[in-house]
């Protein structure tokens, strides 16, 4: 059965355009073309990440809030207590008045004292100010750090300056090693966020959609990586990520409680949110991905609608974030 599926998954019509199969793809006279096999060394890249994510947090992230006023607040923890750990877990965070009494009776001590142990338990679920910092600095010093970079890999590429030079050539256009780095890189980096999803701050409202997204970013690069759309991916990647950094440098400052800095950098958040995926997202790259195809090959794969609907699922969800932060500028010049 594996078998089978593994066939159909890698079945040429899916992939790449009629008359070409996987053969075409061995490397040959200077090209060079992606490979499947490479994206197994993501999961080693992103354990590379988390290393780096470790050290940064605890030598850079912490010294940096302390400097901006930031306090480590430590929480006291209850006394150890099996009957109340697992009903905290199993039944309820917040039991009422009978049900603290009835704890009480069980744990033969004072409705005062599982009052105490309940809230004091609560608030070990709550992630403090410090490790909100960390975590924001981590994802803001990828993103900037990604950004400049793509940049240098990008700027003196044809294809970054004329979207229709994606598709010449395609598809035995070559990997360059800035472009395997680039992917690596991102694709280890989604994975290093799933890893951590369970120890980071709990999000409790949109748990699974950092799931879902993580997963959806993480499979449309491993796609485009497998039918060498490379060129067009990259585009894609670089002009996610330079808005992203605006917006953690805006909580870093938010959590050190620096209003009037936090502000302006949400308004540039804002403004970068507004031109990268409102405006070239839809008008630059699903332009390029959507009717530009059509002009090279009369006979569209059945990737082309794949990638096509994942990338029309992820401006939908563009256009939402932007009706959000719509409300939120609005709000904060009108009602100040």
């Amino acid at each position: 059965i594996l078998k089978t599926l593994n066939s159909w998954f890698w079945w040429e019509n899916i992939w790449m355009p009629i008359n070409c199969t996987w053969a075409d793809f061995v490397d040959r006279d200077g090209i060079v073309f992606p490979k499947p096999h490479q994206l197994y060394a993501t999961i080693p890249y992103a354990f590379v990440l988390l290393i780096i994510r470790f050290f940064s947090e605890r030598y850079v992230a912490i010294p940096l809030a302390k400097a901006l006023g930031i306090k480590n607040v430590r929480r006291v923890k209850p006394q150890p207590n099996p009957v109340l750990e697992s009903y905290f877990r199993e039944c309820s965070r917040h039991p009422s008045q009978s049900e603290i009494q009835g704890l009480a009776k069980k744990c033969n001590c004072t409705v005062r004292l599982v009052e105490k142990w309940f809230r004091r338990r609560r608030n070990l679920e709550i992630p403090t100010v410090l490790r909100k910092f960390q975590e924001a600095f981590w994802r803001f010093s990828f993103y900037l750090t990604s950004s400049i970079v793509g940049f240098i890999f990008l700027y003196d590429k044809p294809w970054f300056y004329d979207i229709w030079q994606t598709w010449v050539g395609y598809p035995f256009q070559t990997l360059l090693p800035s472009q395997y780095w680039y992917y690596m890189a991102e694709i280890g980096f989604y994975w290093s966020l799933l890893f951590t999803l369970g120890i980071d701050n709990k999000r409790k409202a949109d748990f699974m959609a950092h799931v879902v997204h993580h997963l959806a970013a993480i499979g449309l690069m491993s796609g485009s990586w497998c039918g060498n759309y490379v060129r067009v991916g990259t585009l894609v990647i670089f002009v996610h990520d330079t808005a992203d950094f605006w917006l953690e440098a805006a909580k870093m400052f938010n959590y050190a409680r620096w209003e009037k800095t936090c502000n302006m950098l949400f308004i540039i958040f804002s403004i970068a949110f507004f031109i990268t995926r409102i405006i070239l997202f839809p008008f630059w790259i699903l332009r390029a991905t959507l009717y530009q195809p059509t002009y090279y090959s009369t006979t569209p794969v059945i990737a082309y609608f794949l990638f096509n609907g994942m990338l029309l699922t992820l401006q939908g969800l563009h256009l939402y974030w932007g009706y959000l932060i719509y409300k939120i500028l609005k709000r904060f010049v009108f009602l100040k």
